[in-house]
Order: C-alpha cells, then structure tokens, then sequence
C-alpha cells in the first residue's frame, strides 16, 4: 500500500501527469519537455528528480544530456500506464502538448534526414557489395525461430533497425551506441507506439551499463568489424547474456576489401567461423549454429550461440573460485 501510494502521489500533479504522458510517446530531453511544457528549466528538473526517485521515470545520460524514458516493466509501469491511459487525448493540455512534440519530432527527422544524406552515398557503396538487407533479416528470424525472449539489448544499435524487427518479439528492448547522431536517427525511427518498448541509449560496448545476466537475447549487427578487440566486445556480451539465452552475431565472411578499412573505418576483414567459435567458447558460449548468405563480393555471415542453462557467468565463476 505504502508504494502504491507513493507511486500515487508523485504522478498526482497536472505537471508531472503532462510529463508522463509525453515520455510515454518516447525518450525526451529536459529542453525538450521545457518546449512541450512550456515551463522554465529549474522547474521540469524538479518534477523530474521527484518522479525519478518514485521511480516513474528512467534518466539515461548521453554526453552532455540527459533523456528521461517510462520503465518497461515492473508495477510502477503498470500503474503509470493505466494513469496515463486515463487522460483522454481531447483534453486541451494533452492536446497542446502533442502538437509541440509533433514538432520535436519533425525537428528530429530533419536533422535525421540530413545525417542520412551525409552518410548516403559512403552506406550504399557498403551496402551494395553484399546480399540484400531484407534477405539479411529473414535469416535472423529464421535462426531466432520460435524463441520469444522477454529482454533484447542490440549492440551499436545504429539506426535501431535491429529494435524495430526484433523489438516486437520481446517485453523490454534496449539498443546502445557510442553515436549521439546515430541514436537520434535511432530515436526519430522507434517514434512509432509500435516500439514504446524500446529505448536508447549512449554506452562503450567494451563496459555496457549492465549487470551481469540481464538479457534473453543480444544481437550485434554489422558491428563488430569495426572494433579493435572483438574478442573483448564478444566476451563483454557475453557477460550479461542470462542463462539460456541467446546471442546474434552478424558480419562479414573473410574478404580482401581493403578499401573498407581505409576508407569505412573497417579494423578488420571479416571473421573466420573457427576465430568467433572460440572467442564464444572463451566467453562461457556454445556456438550452436551459422548461416551463411553469398554475396558479390561479400558474404555475410550470422553466428548463434548460446549461454548454457546452467553455466554461470564469468565474474560469478571467479567469484566463486576466489571464495571457495
């Protein structure tokens, strides 16, 4: 009763009720809710440090700023879900409050829209030297199967494509990036209430932000190419895959494309299947399947490994060990 009613109180005010409503079209910035409230900095961050603490809210810093997303999961969610379902649409602040977010989110596909065509013509040249995108994503259902994971983090979410074919398939979906230009594009495409289950956010895939075992599912899409040590970045993965479940790894075949490493910042050639068997195998996993999709002259290739049920994780072992 005491939660409840804490929950209750810190939502039961017009402006933090307003708040709500709004993150629960999307992660928002402080600035930005200043602009849909129309109301002065020092006064939305104290509606949002209370809601915060009443645990209503999630504030995930990216640089310089600080975006605020309504949990997934949990009573609180439900709760605050049910509330704001309450507020009609036609009410005349709701009302004011989603055309000034229109307008946000106008504003972000523009800036989206000039990134993409910045970047345009170095992606197609990439894009054009392998399968096409559409095959690449029937595969991965195809190798994900039947599984219905509650939890997905996407590594280098990029776009956040991965979340929008992946996000409807689990409870709670999370995509993180070293890019805040890439997370806006990522957060002008999951606007759509299809994936108000998922959010982004700014994070080193050599240290994710994440306790051990938190994922069912983690993917890491025409990612790990570009990193210097993918045996850390594997291994990092693999530390907060549960047990049971499942991780994604798409990339390149071995190829001899050098211009993509002077060029599109490629640090390495594609990847041996016996080079990320054994970095999963180094990192607690069981490579259990590939598949593989010929290209002209790339071939992309999908590794599916998986974390036995009833292995720990690797900090846990060492934990144990150290304390035995």
């Amino acid at each position: 009763m005491e939660r409840l009613l804490a929950v209750l109180r810190a939502a039961g005010e017009p402006t933090r009720l307003r708040i709500l409503s709004s993150c629960a079209q999307g992660d928002l910035t402080v600035s930005e809710l200043m602009r849909i409230l129309g109301q002065s900095q020092p006064r939305v961050s104290r509606h949002l440090k209370l809601l915060c603490e009443a645990g209503l809210l999630k504030r995930f810093q990216e640089g310089s700023w600080a975006f605020f997303h309504l949990p997934v999961n949990g009573p609180e969610a439900d709760i605050i879900r049910s509330l704001i379902a309450q507020v009609g649409d036609d009410d005349p602040l709701i009302t004011g409050d989603r055309q000034r977010l229109a307008e946000i989110r106008l504003a972000r596909a523009e800036r989206a829209a000039s990134y993409f065509r910045d970047s345009a013509e170095s992606w197609d040249r990439v894009r054009a030297l392998h399968v096409d995108e559409a095959e690449v994503e029937i595969a991965i259902l195809n190798m994900l199967g039947d599984e219905i994971p509650e939890t997905l983090l996407d590594i280098g979410t990029g776009t956040g494509r991965m979340l929008q074919l992946l996000g409807p398939r689990v409870q709670d979906a999370v995509g993180v990036d070293q890019s805040h230009d890439m997370l806006s594009v990522a957060r002008t495409n999951l606007s759509d209430a299809r994936y108000a289950n998922c959010s982004v956010r700014q994070a080193d895939m050599y240290q994710l932000p994440f306790e051990n075992a938190s994922f069912d599912l983690v993917v890491l899409h025409m990612v790990l190419h570009f990193a210097d040590e993918p045996v850390d970045v594997v291994r990092e993965a693999a530390r907060v895959l549960r047990p049971g479940g499942c991780f994604l790894i798409v990339d390149f075949a071995p190829h001899e494309m050098e211009d993509l490493r002077t060029h599109h910042a490629h640090r390495r050639l594609g990847f041996r299947a016996e080079e990320v068997g054994g970095w999963a195998r180094a990192s607690g996993l069981q490579p259990i399947d590939a598949h593989e999709l010929p290209g002209k002259p790339l071939t992309v290739k999908i590794w599916k490994t998986r974390r036995p049920a009833d292995v720990h994780t690797l900090d846990e072992d060492m934990q144990r060990r150290a304390s035995a």
